[in-house]
């Protein structure tokens, strides 16, 4: 997984519970906790979720009722988009392939 993936499951993760802690966050992803907060630290610059410090070494929690697919639900190729990616997709092979399929399906009209 890299860290744009881990990052994003990351934030799926903290939508869904609300808030965690770092090291169970650590020890769910396979990371150490400085990752986790470096993560998150990123994180912070573009979604409302924020540290907290705790007895156990703090954590990070979503702010108000954030929903985590708030934004990509509003986003959708326009036709010519869609029509692109199709003529491309001629071209790949493998897991290419499915990547892309993956792509139409999730933000085509």
């Amino acid at each position: 997984m890299s860290a744009v993936e881990r990052r994003q499951a990351l934030l799926e993760v903290l939508c869904r519970r609300r808030s965690d802690t770092y090291a169970n966050l650590a020890f769910e992803f396979g990371v150490s906790k400085k990752t986790i907060q470096r993560d998150v630290e990123i994180l912070i610059c573009s979604y409302p979720i924020e540290t907290v410090r705790g007895r156990y070494g703090g954590g990070v929690k979503v702010v108000g009722d954030y929903p985590y697919n708030s934004h990509a639900s509003k986003r959708k190729l326009n036709c010519e988009q869609t029509e692109l990616l199709v003529r491309i997709r001629k071209m790949l092979s493998g897991k290419d392939i499915d990547t892309l399929d993956s792509i139409i399906t999730g933000f085509a009209p």
